[in-house]
């Protein structure tokens, strides 16, 4: 029997895993997770599930029951804490050590959090991660409670849009000159940053925090620009790093995350690794990609090729995120981009198409799932309209999908 060890407990660990069981792997799988739970959908906890939308059971991507049923092992609570390449031998958390034939490194990304210098270890200042995070933080969103928000990026906006409607009063600071200065173009920027200040988020750009402050519990906030704010929780969105630290301890090759080639398998022949932690071949660099699609799909590829299939994987990014009633929709990577055209679609819904020099290379759309469609099925043709036609309004957009 062909021992197949998975570590994580995320998307991809769930992809992988359903993948082998559909092609017909029934014995020799074993998932170590170090949470108590069986892998369940990470997007949510910031949006849908703090919301109260979304119940805890409805994050599970499969009952526990499923894995049982289908000759998975589930090792739950369990943090696997080294692995030996050369021995092919995985140490847990409890000293046992399982041997494995192939081991898929699924172990996703960190939040950076605040130094405890500055206030990060003071009791009310959460980051978004995992279940337990959200559930921790719960409790702090009632309205009128004073919430600071430290990082403008995508989850540091949903968690304000959450607390915005649910009548907390929010401050987000942001250092950069910009929210979302890193993945999206002023005209982005902008539309986000009018959205929220239209429920009451006041947003500060240009200026990050000094320090928090309180004695056990945190009571207030310092910005750099010397405002004293007082605040009941904070939470931190300032990005995430991938979790590389067996991949390291392993030997294992690392380059933004754990290096794959473009079957998934690194630079140790009998282990692979999938989703936020790994890094991928793109366009003669490599590229990691946080998001539930890519984690999906190269978990995927990850899969056939543990059943010898020699599948390569070639990443088509896409991504979403929902604040208040606005879903942003996005495909492609606007890296390098050289413009960004503009498009009015109806009902205030807009889309902004982003160029390199002739070449579509990606799109924001804001409440607008039809262009969307259209924009990501282009930028994955490889097909480029001259920027006149994808913005005129007469324009059929559909017909440019046509040969």
């Amino acid at each position: 029997m062909r021992r197949i060890l998975v570590i994580g407990g995320g998307q991809a660990a769930s992809a992988l895993i359903g993948k082998l069981v559909a092609q017909g792997v029934t014995e020799g799988i074993t998932l170590i997770c170090a949470e108590p739970c069986a892998p369940y959908q990470r997007p949510p906890l910031s949006k849908a599930y703090l919301l109260g939308d979304m119940t805890r059971d409805r994050l599970f991507f499969r009952p526990e029951s499923w894995y049982a049923a289908h000759g998975v092992t589930l090792m739950l609570g369990t943090r696997a804490v080294g692995v030996d390449a050369g021995l092919r031998q995985v140490t847990l958390s409890n000293r046992k050590v399982l041997d494995y034939d192939d081991l898929v490194l699924t172990t996703g990304a960190w939040p950076r959090t605040l130094p405890a210098a500055i206030g990060g270890s003071l009791d009310n200042v959460f980051a978004v991660r995992d279940l337990a995070d959200a559930d921790a933080m719960a409790p702090a969103f009632v309205a009128g409670a004073r919430c600071l928000i430290v990082g403008g990026g995508y989850i540091g906006l949903e968690a304000a849009a959450v607390a915005a409607k649910r009548g907390v009063k929010v401050t987000l600071v942001e250092a950069a000159e910009r929210i979302l200065q890193r993945v999206a173009a002023p005209a982005t920027s902008d539309y986000f940053r009018e959205l929220h200040r239209s429920h009451g988020v006041d947003i500060r750009e240009g200026t990050g925090l000094d320090r928090l402050t309180g004695d056990e519990i945190v009571t207030g906030a310092i910005v750099a620009d010397g405002t004293v704010l007082e605040i009941d929780f904070a939470i931190v969105g300032v990005g995430i790093a991938p979790d590389t630290a067996l991949a390291d301890g392993a030997g294992l090759t690392l380059d933004n995350g754990i290096a794959c080639d473009a079957r998934g398998r690194t630079s140790d022949a009998h282990i692979w690794a999938a989703g936020d932690c790994a890094s991928t071949p793109w366009r003669g660099g490599r590229v990691r990609i946080e998001s539930v699609g890519n984690a999906i799909d190269q978990a995927e590829i990850v899969a056939h090729n543990l059943l010898g299939q020699d599948v390569t994987y070639e990443p088509t990014p896409w991504f979403w995120s929902d604040q208040y009633d606005c879903k942003l929709q996005i495909a492609g990577l606007n890296t390098g981009y050289s413009a960004v055209h503009i498009k009015a679609g109806e009902n205030g819904a807009r889309s902004h198409w982003y160029y390199r020099g002739d070449d579509l290379i990606a799109i924001d759309a804001m409440s607008d799932a039809r262009n969307y469609m259209v924009g990501k099925r282009l930028i994955e043709a490889g097909i480029s309209p001259a920027p006149s036609v994808v913005t005129d309004p007469a324009t059929d957009m559909k017909a440019l999908l046509r040969p």
